[in-house]
């Protein structure tokens, strides 16, 4: 049986998830929003920056979150910025398709992960994802604009917001155009821990 396709980010508590400007995604501003995860053991040892880190909920959650996690889809604003900032062995180790309009032969990286570019739409995105992650879920993995389209198209069963006690005042906002008329929320878990507060939402149409 297919798996969900999901969601999962780092959100301010003044709503946004990334800078507005490409070249802060991995500035000061966002190097504060993510300040939760980069001491976690699972994901020091994933991107490659070390052994050791911390261990708790935290931690379980970033590798649940991986764990679950057969194939992801992003937008090219992502890839773009990633392409030079993830380290050689990507940390996704799954097939990901990019949805472009750019025709680009696949791009295979050490540790497993494949970088598919897709030209015909976030539905044939989704449609290759789904075949490749089998049972397991597909992640949209972002950017801010490419979650957005596969919300308002009804493709999300469900998300989880990692709140950090951060605020932004301007960038990129989550839900900026959602299409709240078609659009409703379930609450499924609600978790605390010292540093953030993990919010997972099932998603249903109005």
């Amino acid at each position: 049986m297919a798996g969900k396709v999901f969601f999962s980010v780092s959100m301010s508590l003044d709503g946004f998830i990334a800078p507005e400007s490409p070249e802060e995604l991995m500035g000061r501003q966002w190097m504060e929003l993510q300040r939760w995860v980069f001491p976690q053991r699972f994901f020091r040892e994933n991107v490659l920056l070390g052994k050791g880190g911390e261990e708790g909920r935290d931690n379980d959650i970033v590798r649940e979150t991986f764990e679950r996690t057969g194939a992801s889809v992003m937008g090219k604003r992502m890839f773009d910025a990633g392409e030079h900032a993830w380290p050689e062995e990507a940390p996704f180790h799954t097939p990901v398709f990019v949805v472009t309009h750019e025709k680009r032969d696949p791009w295979e990286r050490p540790g497993g992960t494949t970088f598919h570019f897709v030209n015909d739409g976030i539905e044939s995105a989704l449609d290759r994802a789904r075949e490749a992650a089998g049972d397991r879920d597909v992640r949209i993995a972002g950017g801010g604009a490419t979650i957005l389209q596969y919300v308002n198209a009804g493709l999300v069963d469900e998300f989880t917001i990692a709140l950090s006690p951060v605020l932004f005042g301007s960038g990129i906002r989550l839900f900026e155009g959602v299409d709240a008329g078609r659009v409703a929320l379930e609450p499924v878990r609600g978790e605390t821990s010292p540093r953030v507060t993990h919010l997972t939402y099932a998603v249903r149409e109005r």
